[in-house]
C-alpha cells in the first residue's frame, strides 16, 4: 500500500514545470505541502513569488493544504527557513523533495567563474543545505523515540550521465546529486530515512531553452505526450511514501518508462600484473582499452 495521506512535503522549485507537477501530484494524496521558489528566470536571475502562490492557490481551491515559501534554499539560511517553514505551518515534515535548478549554458573557454559557481550552487547547494537541516530534524525526533519513515527524492539530470557539452557547470552539479543521493542514504538510514533520485525526461523551461529540444518535445496534438512534466509525478510520490521499499536508487523517468539506473561499479576491462607497470609496458597494455574500430 502507498502511505501518502497527513504527510508533510517541502518541494523546492515547484512554482513551475517538473516541481509544480510534483506538488500537485502529492496534494492529490492527500500530503500537506510547502511550495518553495524564488521564481527566478532559468539562468537564476530575478525574484518572483507569484508562481509558487499560484500553485498554493490551485492546491487550496482543490481541497488540499499548502503554504508558499520563497527562502533561497541554495544557502543554509535559506534551507533552515524552509525546514522551520514547514514546522510552523504543519508541526512535522516527513517529505524533502529537492528540485529547484538553473541552467547557464556555455563551451568551457567562454565559460565565467559566476555562472560556473551560481550553477552549481543551486543544484548541489540547493540539494545539500534543506537536505542538511531536514535530516537534522529528523535525526533528533528519532533521538526522541519518534519511529516515522522519512523520505528524500533528489532531482538528477540525464546531462548527469551523457555529458552534453556546454554544460560543464549543469553536468557535473547533476552528476553529483546522483552521489549525493548515495551518500544521504548510508548516512541517514539509522534514522528512518531513505534517499533515491530522479532524473527526467520531460518538456521544462530548462530543457525548452536547449537548441532542438523545443521541436523533439513538442506537445501532440492528440494521444499521449510523452514529455508531458505530469509524467514524472507519479515515480516521485511513490518514492515519497512511507512504504517506500528503496533508498540509494536512481531511476530515469520519460514518459510511462521508469529505468533503474546501476550504481558505479568495476566491472569493466582490466589489466593487471604482480608488480608495478612502466611507462613503456603500459603503453603496450593498454591497447586492451582501446575501441577496436
Amino acid at each position: 500500500m502507498v502511505e501518502l495521506d497527513g504527510r508533510v512535503a517541502i518541494v523546492t522549485g515547484a512554482g513551475r514545470g517538473l516541481g509544480r507537477e510534483y506538488a500537485l501530484c502529492l496534494a492529490s494524496h492527500g500530503v500537506r505541502v510547502v511550495v518553495n521558489d524564488v521564481g527566478t528566470s532559468n539562468d537564476g536571475t530575478g525574484l518572483d513569488c507569484s508562481p509558487a502562490q499560484a500553485v498554493v492557490d490551485e492546491i487550496v481551491a482543490g481541497g488540499g493544504e499548502a503554504i508558499v515559501d520563497c527562502s533561497d534554499v541554495a544557502s543554509w539560511s535559506g534551507g533552515e527557513a524552509v525546514v522551520h517553514a514547514a514546522l510552523d505551518a504543519f508541526g512535522e515534515l516527513d517529505i524533502l523533495i529537492n528540485n529547484a535548478g538553473i541552467l547557464r549554458d556555455s563551451t568551457i573557454i567562454n565559460m565565467s567563474e559566476e555562472d560556473f559557481d551560481e550553477v552549481i550552487r543551486v543544484h548541489m547547494k540547493g540539494h545539500a543545505a534543506p537536505t542538511k537541516f531536514a535530516a537534522t530534524y529528523w535525526r533528533a525526533q528519532h533521538k526522541d523515540g519518534v519511529d516515522r519513515r522519512r523520505n528524500l527524492v533528489h532531482t538528477g539530470s540525464t546531462s548527469g550521465i551523457y555529458a552534453n557539452p556546454g554544460q560543464s557547470n549543469y553536468g557535473p552539479a547533476k552528476s553529483g546529486i546522483v552521489t549525493y543521493n548515495q551518500i544521504a542514504a548510508a548516512e541517514l538510514s539509522k534514522y528512518g530515512v531513505v534517499s533515491n533520485c530522479v532524473l527526467p525526461g520531460a518538456r521544462t523551461r530548462l530543457t525548452l531553452s536547449s537548441p532542438g529540444l523545443p521541436e523533439i518535445m513538442e506537445a501532440p496534438a492528440e494521444g499521449f505526450d510523452q514529455w508531458d512534466p505530469a509524467n514524472v509525478a507519479p515515480i516521485v510520490a511513490y518514492l515519497a511514501n512511507a512504504a517506500c521499499p528503496f533508498t540509494g536508487e536512481a531511476f530515469y523517468v520519460q514518459g510511462g518508462t521508469v529505468r533503474r539506473l546501476e550504481p558505479w561499479s568495476l566491472t569493466g576491462q582490466s589489466i593487471e600484473r604482480p608488480v608495478r607497470w612502466s611507462v613503456d609496458d603500459l603503453d603496450e597494455a593498454m591497447g586492451a582499452f582501446r575501441p577496436s574500430h
